[in-house]
């Protein structure tokens, strides 16, 4: 191919965009496409102390290095591999280590904010939003925070109310407008998981 297809996955917290993404990897498979989590982009907050990265607003844009991962794409569009960070959600820094990217026919980005900045935005070329009612999307981070990042249930609820729910509100449930293909239901919908996996094999 002569340039890559880039693939967004949006949606709000724990709404299936794993899930979706984790599907349609599996239909294309890894020999075609490259998965890029846009957690991994992260600011280290190492330089602060663990209080002040607690009550850091990781739900608002500027939480993200969008430059780097912009950056990291335009090397994956001319079929050159990257390193990409890999963050530490428990103590709320990059590790040391770097995870090697090889360029791929399809790239799949996936994130909460993919949608809101632009230069990310307009690099896309499917664009999906995974939809999921509120309290489902709650019920799952509540869940995962618990179990996957050792987090306090009253730690995540504060977290919730202070930036999750705002910041979502004011940015994300807004980028649902970008969107090409919204999924209702996430993970389960796999009817339309099928048909965006077809659109994605004919483009190839």
């Amino acid at each position: 191919m002569k340039k890559p297809i880039i693939i967004g996955v949006a949606g709000g917290t724990a709404s299936g965009k794993t899930t979706v993404s984790k599907r349609i990897l599996e239909h294309i498979g890894p020999e075609h496409l490259a998965y890029i989590e846009h957690d991994a982009y992260y600011r280290d907050l190492s330089h602060q102390p663990m209080s002040q990265r607690q009550t850091f607003n990781f739900d608002h844009p500027d939480a993200l290095e969008n430059e780097l991962l912009v950056t990291h794409l335009q090397a994956l569009l001319d079929f050159r591999s990257v390193e990409i960070p890999i963050y530490d959600f428990a103590n709320y820094t990059r590790i040391s280590n770097l995870q090697q990217v090889e360029a791929k026919n399809v790239i799949l980005v996936e994130g909460i904010l993919i949608f809101v900045d632009k230069p990310l935005r307009e690099m896309m070329d499917i664009k999906i939003y995974v939809d999921a009612p509120a309290d489902l999307r709650f019920i799952r981070r509540l869940r995962r925070d618990i179990i996957e990042r050792g987090r306090a249930a009253d730690q995540i609820i504060d977290q919730y109310l202070a930036t999750v729910r705002p910041m979502h509100l004011e940015f994300v449930e807004p980028s649902k407008r970008y969107a090409d293909v919204i999924i209702p239901r996430g993970g389960r919908n796999l009817t339309a998981i099928q048909m965006i996996v077809a659109q994605i094999q004919r483009m190839l």
